[in-house]
């Protein structure tokens, strides 16, 4: 009987580990099953770009894992069983389970409310792909002189409101901010974005916290109000309550806590990778939820799974977060390196070629996961078990 490995999610984490996973074991002894609501590869880095009226094209998952043996599923998760290893999804064929000898959890991370009245009824966002098509369809509907406010200083609120000011001159926007945007960076990193802002027009509120969404405002926790025809929630994430409710062993976040292969603690036959998964990085903190750390997590979760399956040793790779790389609109941008205690360096690089860097490193990742094949090996390597031994086996 096969080896049967379920992976939940096909974003940047999923996806590059099902098509690592398919290159690396034979499918003599394997098989791969990836579960995804939607039926694209969706770069969820570029969400915003597509809200504001950018046409992207999204690569089918189907065309993704054609010729590599992965099966596809297409359907949400609703439930884990990882005693019966199990997973409960439903979808266009139904409800159903899937029975897994080996499951990677990487299904991501949503939009976060923190119980702020509105924000779920009437803040839009760009975290899925869903979602920020409703918000192009709203944002094409305001005419000029129209107001958007970005609540949330991070990485997304900060390339979306560059972003949406830079496409559209014709609109007012806010950023509104709990602290100072850019804090994390260098002095002069943080006096580029300052000026980057100015540049476009963006109005920051900062030290705001905003306590309400309405229609067309929101209210900050002193009471002042800021128009806003159309909210856009950038102020936190939130990870699938699946993994908890399952009975793995998560962090307060809900991630689940993993030891250094990105192995459930709890649980052996479980691994996580991307924003799901609660891994303790190289220099001792744990890694924050962004694309590298999917990328990251995902190619030492794969080396344990085939290492520990087919009976070689597992090999540590890197869990090193080099810094943030922050669009700031299309032609500027900000690459700010941080040192093994994730504090900034005082170099950074900004400008025209930041931003060709980012669009570069994009392209890479949404072109690297879109061809699962390129470089497949001929011959790849067996399962300890099916060969009789605990060695490896190598099948053409």
């Amino acid at each position: 009987m096969k080896h049967r490995i379920v992976v939940l999610g096909a974003g940047y984490a999923g996806a590059f580990a099902a098509g690592n996973l398919a290159r690396r074991l034979s499918r003599a002894d394997t098989e791969i099953t990836v579960v995804n609501a939607v039926p694209h590869f969706v770069e969820r880095m570029r969400l915003h770009q597509l809200a504001i009226g950018r046409d992207l094209a999204f690569h089918k998952l189907a065309d993704v894992f054609a010729g590599t043996g992965v099966r596809l599923r297409l359907a949400r998760v609703t439930g884990l069983d990882p005693e019966r290893k199990t997973v409960a999804v439903t979808g266009e064929d139904g409800d159903g389970e899937l029975a897994y000898d080996t499951l990677l959890h990487a299904l991501g991370s949503s939009v976060a409310h923190h119980g702020v009245p509105g924000a779920a009824e009437y803040a839009f966002d760009v975290i899925g792909l869903s979602s920020a098509l409703r918000l192009r369809e709203r944002l094409a509907g305001l005419g000029r002189g129209g107001t958007v406010l970005v609540v949330g200083e991070g990485l997304t609120g900060v390339e979306t409101a560059t972003e949406f000011a830079e496409s559209r001159p014709d609109l007012s926007v806010a950023l509104a901010a709990r602290g100072e945007p850019g804090a994390w960076l260098s002095p002069k990193a943080r006096r580029h974005l300052r000026q980057a802002f100015d540049r476009l027009g963006i109005t920051v509120h900062e030290h705001t916290g905003i306590e309400a969404v309405e229609p067309t405002r929101a209210v900050a926790a002193d009471g002042t109000s800021i128009p806003a025809e159309v909210t856009v929630w950038s102020a936190g994430f939130a990870v699938h309550p699946i993994a908890a409710a399952g009975g793995l062993e998560v962090a307060g976040t809900g991630r689940i806590l993993v030891d250094r292969t990105m192995r459930s603690v709890s649980h052996p036959d479980v691994y996580a990778a991307g924003d799901c998964a609660h891994a303790i990085g190289d220099n001792g903190r744990p890694l924050p939820m962004s694309c590298a750390s999917a990328g990251c997590t995902a190619t030492q979760a794969t080396a344990a799974i085939i290492a520990r399956l087919t009976g070689g040793e597992v090999p540590t790779t890197a869990l090193k977060y080099h810094g943030n790389h922050i669009s700031l609109g299309r032609r500027d941008a900000i690459f700010q390196m941080v040192d093994g205690n994730a504090r900034p360096k005082t170099w950074y690089l900004g400008g025209r070629t930041a931003a060709r860097l980012k669009s570069g490193v994009l392209k890479a990742a949404g072109w690297g996961i879109a061809h699962p094949t390129f470089g497949m090996p001929k011959r790849r390597r067996r399962l300890a078990t099916a060969s009789g031994r605990s060695g490896v086996k190598i099948a053409a």
